[in-house]
């Protein structure tokens, strides 16, 4: 393909060496002279492995042209790939003048009457609803009823300092948002030589997926440091500490506890994140990422019960689908859907709780458990004598409900508890209440 590249950084500059190398035409368009001047004597003005070999060889081959200066150069051109920064305005927010001055000169290089559309793919971070918003209203203004002389794509790239060449050719993803969501016939052939998964999607969510990696890689980051400082502090060897958390991928290292949900809860995750709060501040490690956890999970709870109980009238009739904190037990020690229950009660709904782990009789305590104040009396209950029910009484409360082996049908809303996966959620709920209207979901438990 005849490809063309906006802006000549570590991420352009890495496009244009290695997709030479696949065989591909490339004109690399950057501002900067002085660099322009480096690349045509064969020198990469960035240190990267491995770009300079490739930056030559493609000069060698007339593959690569550079400029700073687009002309008329994108009549012939397949693809056009936007790489240009995107730095931190002084709110923090992205400043898109660079993609926004760009973005009109594509659009004024365009020919409308071009036989095929000019695929113009954006790799720079952006927020979700950019191109929406900023990007597309641009080529609609300059190219009025000829829209479709461009097909505009989002393609992210996930390259490292230093690993970018590799990364190029193998990364661990690659993700294509459209306008519909569907392939992008020009992309698909961009990529044909790579191999690694590729997802199809919207704008918005190929926009946010670059938001969610980095952010996570800075979460890790953080993390690893606090638990090091807290290591330090206690004479703990940080380093067999981390040789033992990522040797298992089974829960630290894996998918578990990554799907967004319910809160956390049970006998475990909370008391254990309070204790080594305390510890990290006993010793003054300053683990603030740590200090957050449950701040973030008190406020995650208030979310669900907002969302679960928008539009809601005052004393509408819920089914609450799981009281327990996880599918097939029933252990209610700190159980987030105890206080999703608690806060609907508060808020004057009538409110009936279906969870199949919880029997009617009485519980009996477990020889090794402990429970918190928060949970003890959580299920406080007595045989119903009518309709095979118990009462539970909510801890904070003075309310009882009723916890059904038979759910009820005459239920306005079903709201899933974080127990309940998303398949038998939406089956149990038109089972448990054939008469109810819109199901409300706090579903995703992580373990």
């Amino acid at each position: 393909m005849n490809i063309a590249i906006f802006g000549l950084g570590y991420v352009g500059l890495t496009a244009a060496g290695c997709l030479t190398s696949q065989g591909h035409h490339v004109l690399g368009l950057d501002v900067n002279e002085e660099k322009i001047s480096q690349i045509r004597a064969g020198h990469s003005p960035i240190s990267e492995p491995g770009l300079d070999a490739l930056l030559q060889q493609a000069l060698a081959q007339g593959r690569l042209d550079v400029s700073a200066s687009l002309g008329q150069r994108l009549a012939d051109r397949d693809l056009a790939i936007v790489c240009v920064g995107t730095p931190s305005a002084p709110d923090g927010a992205h400043d898109m003048s660079y993609i926004a001055q760009v973005s009109q000169e594509i659009a004024a290089g365009v020919d409308p009457g071009r036989a095929t559309p000019l695929t113009v793919a954006y790799r720079s971070t952006m927020r979700p609803g950019s191109i929406e918003t900023l990007i597309a209203p641009i080529f609609e203004a300059v190219l009025g009823g000829n829209r479709d002389a461009v097909e505009l794509v989002y393609n992210p790239e996930f390259l490292r300092e230093s690993v970018a060449v590799k990364d190029f050719f193998a990364p661990p993803k690659i993700v294509i948002g459209t306008r519909d969501g569907q392939p992008s016939a020009r992309m698909l052939a961009l990529n044909a030589g790579i191999n690694a998964p590729v997802y199809h999607t919207g704008y918005r969510e190929a926009e946010f997926t670059k938001f969610a990696d980095n952010t996570f890689h800075a979460v890790k980051v953080a993390f690893a440091n606090e638990l090091g400082r807290v290591c330090l502090k206690l004479g703990v060897s940080a380093s067999k500490v981390h040789e033992i958390f990522i040797a298992d991928t089974k829960l630290n290292i894996s998918p578990y506890y990554m799907r967004p949900g319910g809160a956390f809860g049970g006998s475990c995750l909370p008391k254990d994140v309070r204790a080594l709060r305390h510890m990290a501040s006993e010793v003054g490690a300053g683990a603030h990422l740590i200090d957050s956890l449950m701040k973030s999970n008190e406020a995650h709870k208030q979310y669900l019960f907002e969302y679960c109980t928008e539009g809601l009238a005052p004393g509408a009739s819920i089914l609450l689908l799981g009281l327990a904190f996880k599918a097939d037990t029933d252990d209610l020690r700190e159980s987030p859907n105890v206080d999703l229950a608690r806060r609907m009660l508060e808020a004057g709904f009538s409110l009936r709780i279906y969870d199949p782990s919880l029997k009617p009789a009485m519980r009996k305590t477990r020889s090794d458990e402990r429970p918190s104040s928060q949970t003890t009396g959580a299920v406080t209950r007595a045989r119903n004598a009518t309709g095979g029910a118990s009462r539970a009484a909510i801890p904070g409360t003075s309310s009882t409900v009723c916890v059904s082996e038979a759910a009820s049908r005459t239920t306005r809303r079903s709201v899933s508890g974080s127990n309940f996966g998303a398949s038998k959620t939406c089956r149990r709920s038109r089972t448990a209440a054939a008469s109810a209207g819109k199901i409300a979901s706090a579903r995703g438990v992580n373990t």
